[in-house]
């Protein structure tokens, strides 16, 4: 029988490559996002009978509700989340930044990915079904303009590995995917819009697809049910670690 898959954030990127990733290994999708016709397109391309589109902004919890008590019969019984909305905003240092950008950063990457998760934990309990969380690698490694965006994401690899020790003995796998550069829409919005900004960040480096991190997902997902995947950091090949920076006197 097919499982269904909900997935946050499912209108670009990494979302829209595992909605479509996912339906195509036999699952049903229900997507959710902002951007309506995007949703709707997806619906088109993938069949109103494996993929459903849920039009909501993640941090309205009113909306998500709505939304989820609305959903066809045949998408119901949900075995599968995927925490995947979340965002980066601005580009400044922390004594140069927007306040407001850290609260949007904050409210999206951590307070609405732990409301949908608190949410959906009774159903996925009952199925014992599976949660994936995008954190990132921004979580474990700092770099300059990081700031609240790397906390965001050092909150989901913590919220996620204390949910699989909570979850202890109630065969639920818990997993974060951690992904270092792919190219998505992902510094578009940081830079707000700056498409320079965004082409400059890519160039030459062949970094990670959308398509890449989502064909993880469903690997992750379709594993044996006795095995859990903890964590999973990812980078492209032209991605490594940096030494310390070194401030020096004269």
């Amino acid at each position: 029988m097919s499982k269904t898959a909900l997935i946050t954030g499912a209108s670009a990127g990494i979302g829209q490559a595992a909605a479509r990733l996912f339906v195509a290994a036999g699952w049903r999708v229900i997507g959710t996002g902002r951007r309506a016709e995007r949703l709707q397109a997806l619906t088109t391309e993938l069949g109103s009978d494996k993929f459903h589109g849920a039009v909501f902004d993640v941090r309205d919890e009113a909306a998500r509700d709505a939304a989820l008590a609305a959903l066809p019969e045949a998408f119901r019984e949900i075995d599968l989340l995927v925490n995947n909305a979340g965002l980066a905003l601005g580009v400044k240092k922390a004594q140069d930044a927007d306040l407001a950008q850290w609260k949007t950063m904050v409210d999206t990457n951590v307070v609405a990915l732990m409301s949908m998760t608190h949410r959906l934990l009774p159903d996925l309990i009952t199925r014992k079904g599976a949660i994936i969380n995008i954190a990132s690698v921004a979580g474990t490694y700092p770099y300059p303009v990081g700031n609240v965006y790397a906390g965001t994401k050092a909150f989901v690899q913590q919220f996620t590995q204390c949910l699989r020790t909570d979850l202890h003995g109630k065969g639920v796998r818990v997993t974060q995917i951690d992904p270092g550069m792919a190219e998505t829409e992902f510094t578009l919005v940081r830079t707000d819009g700056d498409t320079a900004a965004s082409n400059a960040a890519y160039s030459g480096m062949n970094p990670m697809t959308a398509e890449d991190i989502a064909a993880t997902l469903v690997w992750v997902a379709d594993l044996p049910p006795h095995l859990n995947i903890n964590k999973l950091e990812m980078m492209p090949v032209s991605q490594s670690l940096a030494g310390f920076q070194i401030a020096r006197e004269g």
